[in-house]
């Protein structure tokens, strides 16, 4: 399973609140079947096979466009681990054992 993290910007908006533009996109990923998302303060991190998360990158980066913003930049960090099964749960759980030694 590969990990992203993903923050859309919407740029050349009537506000600088953004908060209905990130409600739109947890509504679009919610639409995404096979991943598994949470939404940060700063960003969202997305789960699932590679091939569903550019799909929920494409689908999100697109979303703002949609609710009429005239430009949108769009940042993305993917950890993709092949050796081995890797998840959000995972990894955090890793850190904490190491913490408690």
């Amino acid at each position: 399973m590969a990990i992203a993290e993903i923050t859309v910007i919407p740029i050349g908006t009537a506000t600088t609140s953004l908060s209905g533009y990130v409600a739109d996109m947890q509504r679009t990923l919610s639409s995404v079947e096979g991943i598994n998302y949470e939404m940060t303060a700063m960003g969202t991190i997305i789960e699932g096979s590679i091939d569903r998360l550019f799909e929920a990158i494409r689908r999100l980066h697109e979303c703002p466009f949609q609710a009429g913003a005239g430009r949108v930049s769009t940042v993305v960090k993917i950890d993709d681990r092949r050796d081995q099964d890797s998840s959000v749960a995972q990894k955090l759980e890793s850190v904490r054992a190491k913490l408690n030694t």
